[in-house]
């Protein structure tokens, strides 16, 4: 789906939930090589920052951020499972978990493209 669309998520247990708009859709789902991103695997699509909502369980949202602390990672603090984070490369942006997505099907978009997190422009001197 290339067009734009409003989508739900929520984490496994279901203690936290939350509404975006994605702007493209799932067209640009990826993965990134960053040294966080690589280890955790999961892909995602762009969503706005401003639509996003946490709808329930803001209180169950735990955030991780180190470096720039621009990319800020949230979990659900009881199933641990990663919902959304603000991107480091354009904070007016958010990466929606798509896994996450109510009735989205990770593996229809495969094969899902790897974007450059290793050499990210933040990090040139």
């Amino acid at each position: 789906m290339t067009e734009p669309c409003d989508i739900k998520a929520s984490c496994h247990c279901g203690a936290v939930t939350l509404t975006a708009t994605l702007p493209y859709g799932f067209a640009d789902a990826a993965r990134c090589t960053c040294s966080f991103c690589a280890r955790r695997q999961a892909a995602a699509v762009t969503a706005t920052t401003v639509s996003v909502t946490v709808t329930k369980g803001a209180d169950d949202l735990s955030v991780y951020s180190w470096n720039t602390h621009t990319a800020r990672h949230y979990y659900c603090k009881i199933c641990g499972i990663y919902t959304h984070h603000q991107r480091r490369s354009d904070p007016a942006q958010c990466g929606i978990n798509l896994g996450c997505i109510d009735g989205a099907r990770p593996w229809d978009h495969d094969p899902i493209r790897w974007t450059d997190g290793v050499n990210h422009p933040s990090d040139a001197d």
